[in-house]
């Protein structure tokens, strides 16, 4: 019998997977900040902002933490719930520029790209909710992608990159980095889509990111403007598949 096509929803779940999910270097960083943030009580109150389906919010649950994961679009707060079934994971679906939790958290984390898809205007309307909902003394931490040459650009001599590959029983899905474009202001990322059926049928297209360019100085300006205190950076180290970043920390005044 052949599998059936995979739902508009569940396709869409398979990309965020095939090109985020897989990504763990940062979840190091995460664990320490938790653990630090917890003080020796046992776990912390933290908060998860753009969770996607999961990646940091169940890595930090499992590990005794208090986690409420936000996100703004319904498939991907949907597949959490199901996928944050049996733990204590708190499931919010809401806009990371327009929240209110009704708690304050020890520890706030936007990871990932989450800083870069916002403008300006939303970066200063969600670092005033981070204000807002973190207890006195408690810290954000927000990252932001390091952009360097790729070895494999047009006219290099580097390897490409390997594809990003999820199976769904007999459906094969890829996403290749194919380019990375930069002006002044923002990052264009084109990705090669490609979905190979049960039968073999091949249908493929292109997939566009694009993101704000944003410095940590930039941020830790921003994050002043809102009533936060900068307290240091840390740095994640890049990949064999995937950038480096840099964690910019901020504080809300005790």
């Amino acid at each position: 019998m052949t599998a059936p096509a995979p739902t508009d929803a569940e396709v869409t779940v398979i990309w965020h997977d095939a090109e985020c999910g897989a990504y763990g270097a940062d979840l190091p960083l995460w664990e320490d900040l938790a653990a630090a943030a917890a003080e020796g009580s046992g776990g912390a109150d933290v908060l998860d902002l753009g969770a996607g389906t999961g990646r940091v919010a169940l890595h930090l649950a499992r590990r005794g933490h208090r986690v409420w994961a936000l996100d703004s679009d319904p498939v991907m707060a949907g597949t959490l719930r199901e996928r944050a079934a049996g733990t204590d994971v708190v499931i919010v679906e809401a806009d990371a520029r327009d929240f209110d939790t009704g708690r304050n958290f020890d520890l706030i984390v936007a990871p990932m790209q989450l800083a870069h898809l916002l403008d300006g205007e939303g970066r200063a309307a969600m670092l005033g909710r981070v204000a807002t909902q973190l207890r006195p003394g408690g810290r954000a931490a927000i990252a932001l992608m390091t952009i360097t040459p790729e070895p494999w650009a047009a006219g290099s001599q580097g390897a490409a990159p390997d594809p990003d590959v999820r199976e769904r029983g007999t459906w094969i899905f890829s996403s290749l980095p194919v380019a990375i474009e930069r002006d002044q202001d923002r990052v264009v990322i084109r990705r090669l889509r490609q979905i190979v059926s049960p039968s073999g049928a091949l249908t493929e297209e292109q997939h566009t990111f694009t993101l704000a360019r944003l410095s940590a100085d930039r941020l830790e300006d921003e994050a002043e403007a809102a009533g936060l205190v900068p307290a240091g950076r840390r740095e994640v180290d890049e990949t064999d598949d995937h950038v480096g970043s840099t964690v910019v920390l901020m504080e809300a005044p005790r």
